[in-house]
């Protein structure tokens, strides 16, 4: 397949996709739903030890770990499928789809925040619904809603997290910790930030994509078949 770029939002950021995944608008997908859920396999076999943050995790790792969190916690299916996947929007922006070897690492240095969480969520729209794609889009201002409403949330963040932040836009004003909240699954993006932070433990072991696999097709929505 081959890769193209295409305009995100009206943000002017280039988001390197599969075109195998979704158009631009992520409203429909030239693949099946098979083929999508053996793409995300062959994503997280690729990138199972590829470091992430401090170098101490890989990328895949840090977000199985994630769903592991969310699973002991009880989360609802698609809460725990949204934290499963909801770092993929990295994979065309910051980091090759097409990768093999290449180091996670660097964004600890990262200059330009590229929108992952935007960028995932249209890669994704084909075949989940909103109660998974939505926690995915707003993970990012959940973190920045959390710096500006919890005096002990910013001080535990990695340093590659709060390097981040600041390029994400940083802590948000009252007025836009308001709207956030108003928004339908910002409740959800909380629960999933929360996880993702503490989702950075090397040695942690978790079980891997295909323990998720069954869960993934019963949430594909009717359309990706």
């Amino acid at each position: 397949m081959t890769k193209y770029y295409s305009e995100v939002m009206d943000r002017g950021v280039k988001i390197e996709k599969l075109n195998g995944f979704s158009d631009v608008a992520g409203t429909n997908s030239p693949i099946s739903s098979t083929n999508f859920i053996d793409s995300l396999s062959d994503l997280f076999y690729r990138g199972r030890s590829m470091a992430y943050g401090r170098g101490e995790v890989s990328m895949c790792g840090h977000m199985l770990q994630t769903a592991e969190l969310a699973a002991e916690a009880g989360a609802a299916p698609s809460l725990l499928v949204a934290c499963l996947l909801h770092d993929v929007g990295h994979f065309g922006t910051d980091y090759p789809l097409y990768f093999n070897n290449e180091s996670h690492s660097h964004m600890q240095t990262a200059s330009q925040d590229l929108h992952h969480e935007e960028a995932g969520a249209i890669m994704l729209t084909p075949f989940f619904g909103p109660d998974v794609i939505e926690p995915i889009r707003l993970h990012v201002a959940a973190k920045r809603y959390l710096c500006a409403t919890d005096p002990d949330y910013a001080v535990q963040l990695s340093t590659t997290t709060s390097h981040t932040l600041g390029l994400q836009g940083g802590v948000l004003d009252d007025a836009k910790a308001e709207a956030f909240l108003d928004q339908p699954y910002s409740n959800d993006a909380v629960q999933l930030r929360r996880w993702d932070d503490a989702a950075m433990i090397a040695a942690r072991s978790v079980p891997g994509i295909e323990h998720y696999m069954v869960l993934l097709e019963k949430l594909l929505v009717p359309s990706s078949e």
